[in-house]
């Protein structure tokens, strides 16, 4: 009965990583972080199991675990500070120019996390009518229209001017989305704004700073909460790992 109790743990952990997998849409990160548990549940169990007879080796690899595990903690925990500040950080001017990064729609609705950034850039928009507004984003598979579209129709059905919202609809990245807006905005003025409004999810507004600064502009940075409790958690979480990709891989990927 007591093994059967010691094992139920990882157990656990692992039916929940492959419900959220499986099952639901849009925890796949959290599934993963489950696995891991599991994982390291199941090493802390085998090295136990050695002490018997290899109690020198055992010692060897439950202290190079919990090292591994405690600098892997202290990184996330940084990172995630960085996160939390560019989130929650007051907006210190009105820039001339926003732009709405795109996500994932579900067929032609779009995804929570895109909804939540549409009702955050009626709201911005609303509240400063000055402020020319770029939806960005291409259609991806699964996509009966592109993310711009999207985000364009839904902002013209609450009452914000069409003439006000233009679309970059080829961008298939966040460094894309950056990238394509400069350039529509600079074909249809004539240069580039030294500054950018910047509008996302919370979780993601570090990151896509740094996309905007290797563009070449300076963001300012407006906060679309996530509603969604577990979407949030999963997305903070799967965000540290971005940043880490980002620093490590370069700016020029598809994300």
């Amino acid at each position: 009965m007591k093994q059967i109790l010691k094992w139920s743990a990882p157990a656990a952990c692992l039916l929940l990583s492959l419900f959220l997998h499986t099952a639901v849409q849009g925890y796949s990160f959290l599934s993963l972080v489950f696995f891991c548990i599991a994982a390291i549940i199941v090493c802390f169990y085998l090295i136990g199991m050695m002490k018997t007879k290899h109690a020198k080796a055992a010692k060897i690899l439950n202290t190079v675990l919990i090292g591994a595990l405690s600098i892997g903690l202290l990184v996330y925990l940084v990172t995630g500070a960085f996160i939390l500040d560019a989130a929650h950080r007051e907006l210190s001017e009105v820039p001339e120019y926003i732009v709405v990064l795109g996500a994932g729609l579900r067929g032609s609705d779009p995804s929570p996390i895109l909804s939540d950034r549409i009702h955050t850039a009626y709201a911005y928009l609303t509240e400063h009518p000055e402020v020319i507004c770029i939806a960005s984003g291409g259609q991806g598979e699964n996509e009966d229209i592109s993310e711009a579209q999207c985000i364009f129709e839904h902002l013209t059905e609450m009452g914000i001017s069409e003439e006000r919202i233009w679309l970059e609809d080829k961008s298939t990245s966040t460094w894309e989305n950056f990238k394509f807006t400069l350039a529509l905005i600079e074909e249809k003025t004539g240069g580039r704004p030294e500054k950018l409004g910047v509008l996302s999810n919370d979780f993601h507004l570090f990151r896509a700073g740094m996309f905007a600064e290797e563009c070449g502009i300076t963001p300012i940075g407006i906060s679309a909460p996530t509603s969604q409790l577990l979407l949030r958690v999963n997305y903070y979480l799967r965000e540290v790992a971005g940043v880490w990709h980002y620093l490590i891989l370069g700016g020029q990927y598809h994300d």
